[in-house]
């Protein structure tokens, strides 16, 4: 599980960021565009570079790593990891990285990308003490970051007054963003950080009453790994994933990608640092798990502030009874009425898990269970679509999991029931079927009462709930320089869904063929189609006030990518889209040109797009590359060109700047956006600016 990067690495040899001194370069766009080939704005692509960044600075021991671990990585097939464990069942630990040359199926090219990220241990640091280590370590590093939007959007303009002879809804602060960090961690030994963000339009104040101490948010954690028989032991915010994620999800999902097989399936990571700045969907307090033999024990105790919306209402008596109306996950509050939501409400966890792990590395049992509570009742606003969904003051959920390594398959599973007596079910594995064809195959089950609110179950939605589903993956090498990868998915929804008042179903498919005829030149080209049931504007008749057909959505990309030297990249790109409701089609086409180049201090990197999307249905995501840990994934609808470059400069050996400006300009409208974030105007002109540097 510790190398999950190595995907990134493995597929596309274009432009790279250092993470770390010491680590090879990780390729960021390579990473989004195979796990997500169709972006979406629901997903927060920050939080799950943070979690696998976590995994990425901490490299497999060759001499300990299991089947999950290995499979995790998702670079070696179940072929290969069978082959690796044999081989070192057979002849006893590594001596030397130079032994991978001997097991079966294990070319240079995988062996050159699996060995920046592995280890075969190091020398017992632990002789030294403790604080010792921690003074001493080099990888220790100060980020500063600040973005912005530079034509000024509604909410930063004077108030208006109102027919009332109010005032008009303004924000409070500046519309600079600003993140800081501070960081220091060493691989499987110990992490320490601290993350302070403001968001644009934040206030820059000290208020204990509304919880504001400069910046708007704060994050802190220690984490220490093996402390004698204590594996893990973490402090301040942290995440854990175990299992298929039905109980613990760590905050991130990896399912339906160009990457088609191995994804599908979760892996017990165990307890992470939290550092990413999305202000929920994290633990803060104390989290250990302790290590017995085969056995190892987790406990999570919790309690922290969430965001929300309290309601107040007189009881029989005429008490006045206080309630949660809704939880907000924006981390915004810039406006009076979104200050107002901040950590208004206590939100206190306590769960654990237990894990069996056999000495031969090929099976694994374990159990989860996280009880919740809140101050007040979540009471929801009563709608057609929600009734399932959760209410009350306290929730538990608990469940079984499973993972086995038989000759080339990998079988998993998990199975969940939370406090509601709603079920949560997910079945797969995945199969190298010969040295061409690897194969995966998940079915799961979520009933519309299934509540769980740190999980990332494999699913179509957002959420594991409310969904049956039927998924299989393929990936066939029929040569060195021909890749097929191919998914189909099946899915229905029993019960009804915001924006579908009716149960529903559907299906998505993928299809992409790559062509590498040489490590320096790729050419793909991928198709995806997808039907789901949407809400169809209001007919008009009392009777009949909404109807219920299907949405088809498809998608494709035509790639060619070449390194002509060690300095230069080019990238030629066309995407398309075509979205048909009631027999009516409308159609997206964007083509973009990149160009890297840069040399050992220096890299530049610029982008030209130009696009045409009929509706915001139609819309096109282009990943782009950002300043270091940050993401650009904007979605383009309408008529427009679009042109970014990005500058990174290391100053000297501690110290590295990282800018970027980049411009949307429109051709179809006068105003970009609505409400506060309005811009009169056709152009949108952003910048990121970033600082990163070594203590020593």
């Amino acid at each position: 599980m510790k190398i999950l990067f190595l995907l990134v690495l493995f597929f596309l040899p274009s432009f790279c960021l250092a993470q770390q001194r010491g680590n090879p370069p990780v390729d960021l766009e390579s990473f989004i565009e195979r796990l997500f080939p169709v972006q979406d704005e629901d997903i927060d692509y920050e939080a799950i570079y943070e979690a696998l960044f976590q995994l990425y600075q901490n490299p497999i021991n060759l001499n300990q790593a299991n089947s999950e671990v290995l499979q995790a990585s998702y670079l070696l097939s179940p072929l290969q990891i069978g082959n690796f464990l044999a081989y070192r069942e057979k002849l006893g630990p590594f001596i030397s990285l130079y032994e991978l040359q001997s097991i079966p199926e294990f070319d240079l090219p995988l062996i050159e990308a699996l060995i920046p990220f592995v280890t075969l241990g190091e020398i017992n640091r632990k002789t030294v003490p403790f604080w010792q280590r921690l003074k001493k370590e080099e990888n220790a590093y100060v980020l500063f970051r600040h973005r912005r939007t530079w034509e000024t959007r509604r909410g930063f303009t004077p108030a208006d007054t109102l027919s009332n002879g109010k005032l008009s809804t303004r924000y409070l602060g500046d519309p600079n963003e600003i993140y800081l960090r501070f960081r220091i961690q060493h691989p499987r030994d110990f992490s320490l950080g601290v993350t302070l963000e403001k968001d644009a339009g934040e206030q820059f104040t000290w208020d204990g009453q509304t919880a504001r101490y400069g910046f708007n948010f704060f994050s802190f954690h220690f984490t220490r790994y093996q402390v004698g028989k204590w594996r893990t032991i973490a402090l301040g915010d942290f995440q854990a994933s175990f299992g298929q994620g039905l109980v613990f999800g760590a905050g991130y999902t990896l399912g339906k990608g160009a990457e088609t097989v191995p994804t599908v399936r979760r892996s017990s990571i165990g307890l992470l640092p939290y550092t990413a700045a999305l202000e929920f969907g994290f633990f803060r307090g104390l989290g250990l798990t302790r290590q017995l033999r085969n056995w190892s024990v987790t406990v999570i105790a919790s309690h922290a502030p969430r965001d929300g919306r309290i309601a107040a209402a007189s009881d029989t008596l005429e008490n006045v009874v206080e309630t949660i109306s809704s939880l907000s996950q924006t981390g915004l509050h810039r406006t009076p009425s979104e200050i107002s939501t901040k950590n208004q409400i206590r939100e206190s966890n306590l769960g654990g898990n237990i894990q069996y792990a056999h000495s031969s590395g090929r099976w694994q049992i374990g159990a989860n269970a996280l009880a919740t509570r809140f101050d007040r009742p979540w009471v929801r606003s009563p709608r057609i679509y929600n009734s399932r969904e959760y209410s009350g003051q306290s929730n538990a959920v608990t469940s079984l999991y499973f993972n086995y390594n038989w000759k080339n398959f990998f079988l998993f599973g998990e199975s969940a029931i939370s406090q509601s007596k709603g079920n949560g079910m997910v079945l797969g594995l995945v199969s190298s079927l010969s040295k061409q064809v690897d194969f995966s195959l998940l079915w799961r089950r979520y009933d519309p009462n299934f509540h769980s609110f740190y999980s990332s179950g494999f699913a179509e939605s957002t959420r594991p709930i409310n969904e049956q589903g039927l998924y299989m993956g393929i990936q066939i090498r029929p040569s060195k320089i021909w890749k097929i990868n191919a998914y189909y998915d099946y899915f229905k929804f029993p019960w009804l869904r915001y924006r579908v008042y009716a149960p529903s179903k559907g299906y998505e498919w993928l299809a992409r063929l790559s062509y590498q005829p040489q490590r320096n030149l790729l050419a793909f080209i991928q198709f995806r189609q997808e039907q789901k049931d949407r809400n169809l504007a209001n007919s008009g008749e009392n009777q009949l006030p909404y109807l219920v057909e299907p949405v088809i959505k498809q998608n494709g990309m035509l790639s060619l990518e070449t390194r002509i030297n060690k300095d230069l990249f080019l990238r030629s790109r066309i995407l398309w889209s075509r979205v048909t409701i009631q027999g009516e089609r409308t159609h997206g086409l964007m083509a973009l040109q990149d160009i890297q180049y840069g040399e050992r201090a220096w890299r530049l990197t610029g982008r030209w797009a130009i696009f045409d999307a009929e509706t915001y249905d139609n819309r096109l995501y282009a990943f782009e590359n950002n300043v270091l840990w940050t993401f650009s994934i904007p979605a383009f609808s309408g008529r427009g060109i679009r042109y970014y470059l990005l500058g990174q400069y290391q100053i000297n050996p501690k110290l590295t700047a990282y800018l970027r400006i980049s411009q949307t300009r429109f051709s179809d409208r006068d105003v970009i956006s609505s409400g506060l974030q309005t811009i009169d105007g056709a152009r949108q002109t952003d910048s990121a600016l970033m600082i990163r540097y070594f203590l020593k």
